[in-house]
């Protein structure tokens, strides 16, 4: 092989004329992702890349919003670094009040533990309770829960109806 000027300049210059295209090809997949505010406008090369280059970032303040979002939505909070606590949730608190058959429970959740209500009405289920009324009021970001129910067998129905909630709201140790 002739190792000549001529050959090694025809040679670079087919290098280059590769690496233009593949920075065309790449120049046109990436304006094919960026969305564009004028289709009809044409702009410099310098002015597409700004282009891509802002609606990057406006795309990663965007992702980083709904993921502040998404953790706000699922109960993540800040922790307070003075006290300790986890900022905006309260735990469940439950009383328990049975004269003869009737059985009235209250259960007082923040606005992150309404799930619990549906615990509740699970435990009674399963041990034979029957649910005459249910309500709940929302008051700021606590919610209140109202369920009279009646037993059956009510002394024991009732204690260990008792027991099975408050071992589940405060021995859990999940609160």
């Amino acid at each position: 092989m002739e190792n000549s000027p001529s050959s090694s300049r025809t040679e670079r210059k087919f290098i280059e004329r590769n690496r233009r295209n593949q920075m065309k090809a790449l120049h046109s997949q990436l304006n094919s992702l960026v969305p564009h505010q004028n289709s009809r406008e044409v702009t410099s090369l310098p002015d597409q890349l700004d282009e891509a280059t802002n609606y990057i970032k406006k795309l990663q303040i965007n992702l980083e919003r709904m993921k502040d979002k998404k953790d706000s939505l699922i109960g993540i909070q800040d922790v307070n670094k003075n006290e300790g606590k986890i900022l905006g949730i309260k735990p469940p608190q439950i009383e328990i009040h049975h004269k003869g058959s009737a059985l009235e429970v209250v259960l007082i959740t923040g606005l992150d533990f309404q799930f619990m209500f549906n615990v509740v009405v699970r435990v009674l289920h399963e041990e034979g309770a029957d649910i005459v009324n249910a309500s709940y009021t929302v008051v700021q970001d606590t919610v209140l829960h109202m369920i009279h129910s009646k037993v059956e067998r009510s002394a024991d129905g009732a204690a260990r109806i008792s027991e099975r909630l408050n071992k589940l709201m405060y021995d859990s140790g999940a609160f």
